[in-house]
């Protein structure tokens, strides 16, 4: 009979929360960016607005990714990402009850799509971030 060895990576889950949130704020990002007029004409606000956006989101989306690669993942630098999610989380909505933005229907359910999914994305660094501590 042969022995089965069994490693455990606790970082594994939270790698890959990472890596999907770099992914998709990345790809949002290059949206903005390389439609700013479409994307303005869509969700309402100057096209200027999704370009800043869009600059943000690919830094950050290249920064999310870098850390999600690292051979050691900062509980700091999550809980950065974290706060960070959840701040959009929340100024999305804000932009939304405001009307701060200016957006269209389109713009404003959009704006409260992409808060629920980031504060998924939060919710899952959480518990990935849970799951790297020792017991």
């Amino acid at each position: 009979m042969t022995a089965l060895t069994v490693t455990t990576d606790r970082t594994k889950f939270l790698r890959l929360v990472l890596a999907s949130d770099a992914v998709v704020t990345g790809g949002n990002g290059l949206l903005y960016l390389a439609a700013a007029a479409p994307v303005s004409s869509l969700l309402g606000p100057d096209a200027a607005l999704p370009r800043g956006i869009g600059a943000f989101l690919l830094v950050y989306g290249a920064a999310v990714g870098l850390l999600a690669s690292r051979r050691t993942i900062s509980p700091a630098a999550t809980r950065a990402v974290i706060a960070l999610n959840i701040i959009w989380t929340l100024g999305s909505i804000a932009a939304v009850v405001t009307g701060a933005l200016d957006l269209t229907t389109a713009g404003a359910v959009w704006a409260i799509a992409q808060a629920l999914l980031v504060a998924v994305f939060a919710e899952l660094q959480i518990v990935g971030l849970r799951k790297t501590r020792t017991t």
